[in-house]
């Protein structure tokens, strides 16, 4: 009789040859795909290789510097008041004048607008006379209750009644002092907003003051990643479009801490030193200094910098790829370019400004988009990168039909 192990000793007999079978296939399959991923691997090697071989391409170069030009916070904005105050009357009514003028200047207590008063003044009055009546009334009760004639609870409803009568006299001195327009400090009138004449509501807007007490600033709104960059004190750069041969400089004097909802920029604003003669409203252009990125740029790290727009490749939301130059080996004189990928954080003209590159960088500029990764290329000068450009269009429009 056969022992309990025999029949499992002939399953594993018939199963081994059998699975063996099975995986001699993969096996060779996985052998003949070895040269495959070797040929893949040495495939960029060897474009880098031919295009070492290929003629060099003719280019320009600049050098990568990082300073406070480079790492400025640009922004455009509006000049004018620290404070512009809205002037109002506290009730309504009609406007009987209207002293002032767009752009005339005004000293603190200054008489500016002035309601009718007639209508106000008949108000005062009234509340007067029910303040004297609440008063005899008050007197001749007291004296009652002195006699045991008038109760208790009669002389304090005649004290309340003149107290009650003498708030009601109060109120309507307070609108008629409010029925006139005095400037709370000394500024310039923006705008003039009614005429004589009119018929207004209490708190409708009559004059917008330019305040002078506290200055006058640049106001400009930043995106978050410009507005975290930039402290307060930082040195500005202004220039309006309307004094273009002008520069006028500034610093940071606020910094908003929360974003517009309407636009979502974080508000800024920059003294100007020298503009206090310029009119309100003028349009400015500011470059600030960010005292933290100046810091980087000293330490010899990676900071931004300003490229020229020419250098920049296949961009990709904030980041695009630049073509940086070394020495070629040999004394060819010539150079190897290689790519690099670089984030970017703003374009101002035809200039970029790029993070991701270190000081001294050397980076090609016009003639980018004809080189590859591992290219020799020969560093010309503008006039001959031009020349050889128009001979180039000119070889080739000789051969067409």
């Amino acid at each position: 009789m056969p022992t309990p192990s025999t029949p499992t000793n002939m399953t594993m007999t018939t199963t081994s040859p059998r699975t063996s079978h099975m995986l001699r296939p993969t096996m060779l399959l996985s052998a003949a795909m070895l040269p495959l991923l070797a040929a893949c691997d040495r495939a960029p090697a060897a474009e880098q290789d031919v295009a070492a071989r290929a003629p060099a391409v003719s280019v320009n170069v600049a050098t990568v510097t990082s300073d406070t030009r480079a790492t400025a916070v640009t922004a455009t904005g509006t000049f004018g008041s620290r404070d512009e105050i809205p002037l109002a009357f506290k009730i309504g009514g009609i406007v009987a004048r209207v002293l002032v003028d767009e752009g005339a200047t005004v000293q603190r207590g200054q008489l500016l607008a002035s309601l009718d008063l007639r209508e106000i003044n008949a108000a005062v009055d009234k509340a007067q006379v029910g303040f004297d009546k609440a008063q005899r009334d008050q007197a001749r009760v007291q004296r009652l209750a002195a006699d045991s004639v008038a109760t208790l609870v009669q002389l304090q409803d005649a004290t309340s009644a003149l107290e009650a009568a003498r708030s009601d006299l109060v109120t309507a001195k307070v609108n008629r002092e409010y029925a006139t327009i005095v400037a709370p400090e000394g500024g310039i009138v923006l705008q003039r907003l009614v005429t004589a004449g009119s018929n207004v509501s209490a708190g409708t807007p009559i004059i917008q003051l330019g305040g002078s007490r506290r200055g006058r600033v640049l106001r400009v709104g930043l995106p978050d990643r410009d507005a975290l960059r930039v402290q307060l004190g930082d040195a500005a750069t202004v220039h309006f479009d309307a004094l273009p041969s002008r520069t006028f400089t500034g610093r940071v004097q606020m910094l908003g801490r929360s974003a517009d909802p309407r636009t979502g920029t974080y508000a800024v604003e920059i003294t100007v030193n020298g503009a206090d003669a310029l009119p309100s409203g003028l349009v400015g252009s500011v470059a600030i200094a960010t005292r933290g990125d100046a810091k980087v740029a000293t330490r010899g790290e990676t900071a931004s910098a300003s490229v020229s727009v020419d250098a920049l490749l296949e961009a990709d939301r904030d980041s695009a790829t630049v073509y940086t130059v070394a020495p070629a080996s040999g004394a060819s004189g010539d150079m190897i370019a290689q790519p690099q990928r670089v984030r970017v954080t703003g374009v101002t003209g035809d200039r970029a400004l790029v993070e991701g590159l270190a000081p001294d960088t050397r980076i090609v500029t016009r003639g980018a988009a004809y080189v590859t990764p591992g290219a020799r290329v020969r560093i010309v000068t503008a006039d001959t990168l031009d020349a050889a450009l128009k001979a180039n269009v000119a070889k080739r429009t000789a051969v067409l039909p």
